[in-house]
């Protein structure tokens, strides 16, 4: 089914769909960044600007669903985070935590699926726990798909992929594109037709390695707190004004 195809599938069994947009991505990721630099024009700690973020990402879904997205991934915490001053570092977890306790219950009643991808296990136990209970709560949730990158890089994932393939026993010859990208930390995530950086910042920072392969950049000046659904639409407009390649004519 064509990208335009799903967009009309989920307008019609939406009550107001967002007219006007040719061709929707389908899957988008976020790369959320500007939270420090959005405390600090305001003379506030850093973290009131990641708290400002987080509230952020619950309008972005929301956004998200009106526009007809069925994917969205956001980079919420990055395996090199870990070396920011402990005092932010220990901020974040709370943060999280807290985001899972008030926001994401929420989007939960309005169909969202939360799953996140990376690892897990030098997060604390609360953090662990609520994460897996919000899995469970959502996983038959169909509306939309918010995959939240925490504890997570790029080249891990990739290096975790080749130690399972090796672990697995597979012979060399039989390992292509499939069998490697079914040992990605979530095969069932679409490669994003659409990346969106914000805060100005014109990079991907180790997100997505492989499934950003041929995925439409955009990048946004606005720091992630300010990002509203206006740019999340004029982003995706851009997206439809383009012609994908993939590598041919």
């Amino acid at each position: 089914m064509s990208l335009l195809s799903r967009f009309r599938t989920l307008s019609r069994i939406r009550a107001v769909p967002e007219p006007d947009l040719p061709e929707v991505a389908g899957s988008v990721a976020i790369i959320l960044d500007g939270n420090g630099r959005w405390a600090s024009r305001r003379g506030l700690p850093v973290a009131a600007g990641h708290r400002a973020g987080a509230r952020n990402v619950r309008k972005a879904v929301e956004a998200s669903i009106d526009l007809g997205i069925h994917d969205l991934s956001v980079f919420a915490f990055s395996t090199e985070n870990w070396s920011r001053p402990q005092d932010e570092v220990d901020a974040l977890m709370e943060i999280f935590a807290e985001t899972i306790e008030r926001e994401l219950p929420d989007l939960a009643e309005q169909g969202v699926r939360v799953r996140f991808i990376g690892r897990r296990d030098r997060a604390p136990v609360e953090l662990q726990r609520r994460m897996a209970a919000m899995e469970d709560r959502t996983a038959l949730n169909t509306r939309i798909n918010l995959w939240v990158a925490f504890d997570y890089g790029g080249r891990a994932e990739l290096v975790e992929a080749a130690r399972r393939i090796v672990e697995s026993g597979v012979d060399p010859t039989e390992i292509d594109e499939n069998v490697f990208a079914a040992n990605l930390y979530a095969p069932e995530l679409p490669d994003p037709d659409l990346l969106i950086r914000t805060s100005g910042e014109q990079r991907i920072s180790n997100f997505l390695l492989w499934q950003l392969a041929y995925s439409e950049l955009v990048f946004s000046d606005k720091l992630w707190p300010d990002f509203d659904a206006r740019d999340l639409r004029s982003a995706l407009a851009d997206y439809a004004s383009r012609r994908r390649r993939f590598g041919g004519r």
